[in-house]
């Protein structure tokens, strides 16, 4: 019988302990203090975002765009269920929550990719979603005058996202 021996290439290498993995790094260079927010959400005068003073970008994207993105999409399922269903919206609805919550589902997957050209390709699909998401409020506004002032701030919001995408692909 023969017996195992170990190979000389595995006697010569020392664990891998103390060894921190690439996704740790990531998240610690992506933390940023509670306080420090870069936008909000609601309360202000006119309900729209505000820009908060004091905030430096730290690369090509601002470290809460994945959060930016997610209260993106919860305003649009929020504002679709103000939307009177009919056959007029009935379609726009779907396509509208489709398009907007995609917008921030694709830049968490870009967050996670393997290779630049991953990350480029699905900052690429963000983008082309926020484009749709923009259509779909200017069509939501005609269907329903009344909230053409809600789907405007949206889509102002859309078009921002849109222009970030852009930058962050065209980079």
């Amino acid at each position: 019988m023969r017996r195992a021996t170990p190979s000389p290439k595995s006697e010569g290498r020392s664990p891998k302990e103390g060894r921190t993995p690439k996704a740790e790094d990531v998240a610690e260079e992506m933390r940023f203090e509670e306080d420090s927010a870069f936008w909000t959400w609601g309360d202000d005068a006119e309900g729209e975002l505000a820009l908060h003073e004091g905030w430096a970008p730290a690369g090509p994207s601002p470290p809460d765009l994945e959060e930016r993105t997610a209260l993106f999409g919860e305003a649009i399922v929020r504002f679709v269920k103000t939307i009177p269903t009919g056959p007029a919206t009935n379609r726009l609805i779907d396509q509208l929550v489709g398009a907007g919550t995609s917008v921030g589902a694709n830049y968490a997957e870009a967050q996670d990719a393997v290779s630049r050209k991953d990350f480029r390709n699905r900052v690429g699909t963000s983008r082309k979603e926020s484009k749709e998401t923009m259509f779909f409020l200017r069509m939501v506004a005609v269907a329903d005058e009344s909230l053409a002032p809600e789907a405007r701030r949206l889509w102002r919001e859309a078009r921002e996202l849109n222009r970030i995408f852009g930058s962050i692909w065209r980079k």
